[in-house]
């Protein structure tokens, strides 16, 4: 069972009421007493993900004793953007922010993490839905670096990036089709990296959202690496570019 699994319809209660950050929130499909009501009333308001699934399924997360409800509670707490903004003014330095365009894989978020905290990204922004969440698995992989790297949950990607641009930061989106390298590419001031999903890379939508597209050349038979991995690579890039333009 997942430590991180809030079940019976008292303990979420509280949980939603103590502020502490929730990935989701599971309902027995066909509950609709006025206990399920109010706590389907407290996740809406609070902006977090409710799923209705069969009750086979709460059984097995649960060993049958969630009386209809269930709460996956995040590892740690999530921040805002406007924190992780506040954060980069406060050390008077030009954003440096990671955006997870429907990552899945706890294993890969762990590890980009651990990498964003040594190249000092200011925080990483994920999706509410589709996306993997702050869970045990992403701490124990990021050797701790959950702890120190702010993440931020946002609704829609899209506009994100549009508010972003806006506030002066540069979308940088990579992806194996792209025509220019990355090592030719300016990503020294204010910067948004999107780092796509295993396999898909990123959305049609999120590409037309960058003001550029980079790739990393390759010249071995296995044509990408994992999201992790190239994360890592262009992470450090960044980090290099701005240690010069200080």
């Amino acid at each position: 069972m997942d430590d991180n699994l809030i079940f019976g319809r008292n303990a979420v209660t509280e949980l939603l009421k103590s502020g502490r950050s929730v990935n989701k929130i599971f309902i027995a499909e066909g509950s609709r007493d006025g206990s399920v009501q109010k706590i389907f009333a407290l996740a809406k308001n609070a902006g977090i993900v409710v799923e209705f699934v069969r009750r086979d399924k709460l059984d097995r997360l649960c060993d049958g004793r969630h009386q209809g409800i269930a709460a996956v509670a995040a590892a740690i707490n999530y921040s805002t953007l406007e924190e992780i903004l506040e954060l980069a003014k406060n050390k008077n330095e030009p954003p440096f922010l990671i955006l997870l365009d429907e990552l899945e894989d706890p294993q890969n978020f762990g590890a980009i993490l651990r990498t964003a905290e040594a190249v000092g990204v200011h925080g990483v922004i994920i999706p509410k839905r589709r996306s993997v969440q702050l869970n045990a698995t992403v701490f124990k992989t990021s050797a701790g670096a959950a702890g120190y790297v702010k993440v931020a949950q946002i609704t829609n990607v899209a506009q994100t990036l549009k508010n972003l641009r806006e506030l002066g930061l540069k979308i940088v989106g990579s992806d194996i089709s792209a025509q220019i390298d990355f090592r030719q590419a300016d990503l020294s001031g204010a910067i948004v990296l999107i780092i796509g999903s295993e396999g898909k890379g990123m959305r049609r939508l999120t590409r037309e959202n960058c003001d550029e597209l980079i790739k990393i050349p390759m010249v071995g038979k296995i044509n990408s690496l994992n999201a992790s991995a190239a994360g890592a690579v262009l992470m450090y890039e960044i980090f290099s570019q701005r240690s010069r333009s200080q």
